[in-house]
């Protein structure tokens, strides 16, 4: 694999395809857990891990699977992975894990893993479709992350808040408090906050996307007028 390819596999996962700007895939736990940053990297570890370990599942047992049958065994693998996550998340993190609660499952339900098993794993090699694993799952981290700095910071003044239920005691220092007078804007922590800001980012992203598909159409116009030369 060129290093070409490697960045186009990333650019797409992070930026053309995002699963949560632009195919607006997985709303449900998007919106819901990322009231605060450690919920908001607890969904996106295990978001990265399954649609990694199913892409590569997928992509070693391709040439076997029947047609009639590839759907289910695909549900059937990104269940499985759920459930290594889910226990895991009991047996080191059980604070985060009732904070996140219903939605470690729900993941089985997110079509950005299942479209990725059906629509690039399920007809690449195992490199390319790891790749593609982690960049959309990095895509929708990263939106997530996002997400839960604004949310967090507008609706309790802090980031970080409860980073003992991911790291133990060591993360209990790393809260940080931004603004010490905020009680905190109700809004930014209810789902309609959720909404709003999410909104925002798409059309922060869509702004950005267009002005970079302005620049390089006026690149290409001044190119073909530049006089050849004699």
């Amino acid at each position: 694999m060129t290093p070409n390819h490697f960045q186009q596999i990333m650019r797409r996962g992070l930026w053309v395809e995002n699963p949560g700007l632009v195919q607006l895939l997985g709303l449900c736990p998007l919106l819901a857990i990322s009231n605060t940053v450690v919920n908001a990297i607890g969904l996106g570890l295990a978001t990265i891990f399954v649609l990694c370990s199913t892409n590569v599942l997928v992509s070693m047992i391709r040439r076997w699977l029947h047609q009639d049958l590839r759907l289910p065994i695909f549900v059937l693998i990104i269940a499985s992975f759920v459930t290594v996550v889910e226990l895991l998340f009991q047996a080191f993190a059980f604070d985060l894990y009732l904070s996140l609660g219903i939605f470690i499952p729900l993941i089985v339900t997110n079509c950005a893993i299942l479209g990725r098993a059906e629509a690039f794993a399920s007809r690449q090699p195992v490199l390319p479709s790891l790749l593609d694993g982690l960049a959309h799952g990095l895509g929708f981290a990263l939106v997530l992350l996002l997400l839960g700095a604004i949310r967090e910071l507008l609706g309790r003044g802090s980031l970080l808040h409860g980073a003992d239920m991911l790291l133990g005691e060591r993360g209990a220092p790393l809260e940080v408090t931004i603004l010490p007078d905020q009680s905190g804007i109700l809004l930014a922590a209810l789902p309609p906050g959720a909404f709003i800001a999410l909104g925002l980012l798409i059309a922060l992203r869509n702004l950005l996307a267009a002005r970079h598909d302005s620049h390089n159409a006026s690149m290409v116009t001044l190119g073909n007028d530049a006089p050849a030369d004699r």
